[in-house]
């Protein structure tokens, strides 16, 4: 999809291209060294057009990892690894789904509420507890669909689906750290392929050699 540009209608009003400025901006160069001079570059707004959407940029922080939950969630609901009949299979499904988005510039593939987490959770409480928020909102979408596998295998063990689901999102983000010290991508999605062997083994499955 071409990125809209000034003259374009369909770009949106103000706040939404200064979230989208923040989406982008700080998952390339992170929080701190974003400025709102760098926002409001990119959203083409004045700064007292931020101000009057954002009273600090902290605020905006706490708007932009909101605005990721609410359109990653939208992206993720409409992905199709909902698709299979078999709840492990969507399960797996989804761990071969986040692999298969690692594509791009380290920036375009990256996680906008992981990156902020892990420079604020000190500093900005507020930006810490939305960037929760959204991690853990969106670890529990998974929930369902695990309870429904352990259930139909029979599969009991001192681990429960919220836990699993955590995991996912701790090897998730964990790879992008990795893909990020390493400047390779591929070290994240080398982190998916453990996690699907995991998974796989948790439910007495063959691993796969394809991976």
């Amino acid at each position: 999809m071409p990125r809209p540009s000034k003259l374009s209608p369909e770009r949106g009003d103000a706040r939404t291209r200064l979230l989208e400025a923040a989406r982008d901006i700080i998952r390339a160069k992170g929080f701190a060294a974003t400025t709102v001079d760098d926002l409001c570059k990119q959203a083409e707004v004045t700064k007292g057009a931020f101000f009057h959407h954002f009273g600090s940029k902290e605020a905006l922080g706490v708007g932009a990892a909101e605005f990721w939950t609410e359109t990653t969630s939208a992206f993720f609901e409409a992905a199709p690894y909902h698709l299979p009949d078999d709840p492990l299979d969507r399960v797996l499904a989804y761990v071969a789904f986040r692999k298969a988005i690692i594509v791009g510039k380290l920036a375009e593939f990256t996680c906008l509420v992981g990156t902020m987490a892990q420079e604020v959770y000190v500093t900005s409480p507020d930006i810490c507890e939305a960037c929760g928020k959204s991690i853990f909102g969106h670890a529990a979408t998974l929930e369902a669909d695990i309870e429904a596998a352990m259930r139909a295998r029979g599969i009991r063990g001192d681990w429960t689906p919220e836990s699993l689901a955590r995991h996912t999102q701790a090897v998730i983000q964990g790879g992008f750290v990795l893909a990020k010290a390493g400047n390779d991508p591929d070290l994240a999605r080398e982190s998916l392929d453990h996690l699907d062997r995991y998974i796989r083994g948790l439910f007495n499955l063959p691993e796969r050699f394809d991976a």
